[in-house]
């Protein structure tokens, strides 16, 4: 069994078990989420396709750490005018164990 849904403006393809790395989510390791904005559900050989979402359907997880992605490095150099300008980003995010999916009605 497993499903697509999509949180913080990405798709995910999941299965019970696994864990995900998404968008920042709010809360401390340990705290139960449920994504109910659920795409597509594969269950014993029946697939639901939502339109856009599977009506009832559900997926719950874990939350097992809060993290940082690794540091991204913006440089912009300007040729022969002695500019340059370097930023550093790190982004939030979330590491979720997926527990459960429900297939809805």
């Amino acid at each position: 069994m497993f499903a697509v849904i999509r949180t913080g403006g990405k798709q995910y393809s999941v299965s019970a078990g696994d864990t995900i790395t998404v968008m920042a989510l709010d809360g401390v390791a340990g705290d139960k989420v449920v994504f109910d904005e659920v795409l597509f559900v594969e269950a014993e050989g029946a697939t639901k396709i939502g339109a856009p979402r599977v009506e009832g359907a559900s997926v719950a997880g874990e939350i097992a750490e809060q993290a940082r992605s690794p540091k991204t490095i913006s440089f912009k150099k300007r040729r022969r005018q002695n500019s340059k300008r370097k930023r550093g980003h790190r982004q939030d995010l979330t590491l979720v164990r997926i527990t459960a999916i429900e297939a809805g009605a």
